[in-house]
């Protein structure tokens, strides 16, 4: 394997503009990794990426990198692109375990980080590393967020999740599991107990539903949750999914590995929205998939879909009489999430857009003094790099904050 990745990273071409840096949501500086890993020195190439992006491990697992650093590389013009997800792998997983957590300066200001997931991770790594007090309150009993509910085994084996939160422990923070803020505990809580500032990184869990007949029936679903425990759900042996994102292909594939034996993923767009590897892994899985149709009822018996056409100025129209019934034991509805409100609803201050979402400025600041967010609490369902790369920002925020609050 290591010959392999060496002869990967040696087709690098070394542009001077990279633009596989430039398709990166966080700006991984590739050449230079590649380069120092070339040099032979590994551990340096593993210290590069992971003080870009505290979270590379994951995301060379999970990054849709063919729309990305893959997908921007000049070789992808005439020929394959440099595999820089498999290249950033090999070295984070070699370095991870030297990430040196000893030598750090404690402060003694406690700040509190609300929610486990990739936002709540990064935040909480970064300011632990400036010597704060960090304690992270996690709803569920394990920490990952979307990385351990969301994310299917087969694309993101959970060890790697244990090996952060055993960074996370050695780096100092205290992690409460099993502790949803705004229900016992409330923000004010954390401000009487002594926490100089709060972050909120509580992701979107809320299913998002379509508004039609059915989906209130005992075989529908929702992807989110069934992703969460697949293994607590009885789908039968046909499962229609409506929506064709990610989600839902990470849904399609997981019901394949429980059993059913038919499952369809149908879209509204002639476009299916998942990335185009993950279309092609699940078809190779046997899921198949269906464009330009639209629910309009879920029955006990499976979905009731139109025909959708798009007329010549992209508006898209059901076609009268094109309602037809195809058939499943059940169904689940993946399009999207929003967030919970149970924060919201017990801390005053908080202001939220008309889809939820908590409104923050540039560098994360809420509209409550003391109070910062981000991840998909505040973008709305987004990907793991682009949540740790505004965390990376509203980390040097926060930090900017609380060295205020010292000084006055």
């Amino acid at each position: 394997m290591a010959l392999n990745i060496i002869n990967e990273a040696r087709r690098c071409l070394n542009c001077p503009k990279p633009s596989c840096q430039k398709g990166c949501p966080i700006n991984t500086p590739i050449p230079e990794v590649i380069r120092t890993f070339l040099d032979g020195d590994i551990d340096k190439a593993g210290a590069i990426l992971f003080e870009n992006n505290p979270l590379s491990l994951i995301c060379s697992l999970i990054c849709n990198q063919e729309n990305q650093c893959e997908g921007h590389c000049v070789l992808s013009k005439k020929n394959a692109s440099v595999l820089f997800s498999t290249i950033e792998n090999y070295i984070s997983d070699a370095y991870f375990d030297k990430i040196d957590s000893q030598n750090i300066q404690k402060n003694g200001i406690k700040v509190g980080v609300i929610g486990g997931g990739p936002a709540g991770i990064t935040i909480a790594i970064l300011l632990a590393r400036k010597g704060y007090d960090i304690t992270l309150f996690e709803s569920k009993e394990k920490i990952g967020g979307v990385l351990r509910y969301g994310i299917p085994e087969f694309r993101l084996p959970k060890y790697n999740i244990e090996r952060y939160k055993k960074l996370l422990l050695s780096l100092g923070i205290k992690i409460r599991p099993n502790t949803s803020i705004g229900i016992t505990i409330t923000i004010d809580d954390l401000f009487r107990d002594g926490y100089r500032a709060i972050f909120i990184g509580t992701g979107v869990w809320r299913p998002k539903t379509l508004h039609i007949k059915g989906e209130s029936l005992g075989n529908v679903h929702f992807a989110i949750n069934y992703l969460t425990n697949p293994d607590v759900y009885m789908l039968g042996d046909s499962l229609n999914i409506i929506g064709a994102g990610n989600s839902a292909v990470d849904v399609a594939r997981t019901a394949i590995r429980h059993g059913c034996r038919k499952v369809t993923v149908f879209s509204r767009s002639q476009r299916i929205a998942a990335s185009e590897s993950e279309v092609e892994y699940a078809k190779i899985d046997g899921v198949e998939f269906a464009s330009g149709l639209e629910p309009v009822e879920i029955t006990d018996e499976g979905v009731i879909f139109v025909r959708v056409e798009q007329d010549s100025e992209g508006n898209k129209h059901p076609v009268e009489g094109s309602e037809k019934l195809y058939p499943a034991s059940s169904t689940i509805i993946a399009v999207s999430q929003g967030p919970r409100n149970r924060i919201v609803s017990t801390t005053t201050g908080l202001d939220v857009t008309d889809h939820g979402l908590l409104v923050t400025n540039t560098y994360g600041h809420t509209t409550r003094e003391g109070i910062f967010a981000a991840g998909d609490v505040v973008l709305g369902a987004r990907t793991v790099v682009e949540a740790v790369n505004l965390s990376k920002q509203v980390a040097r925020a926060m930090d900017e904050y609380l060295q205020k609050t010292i000084d006055q």
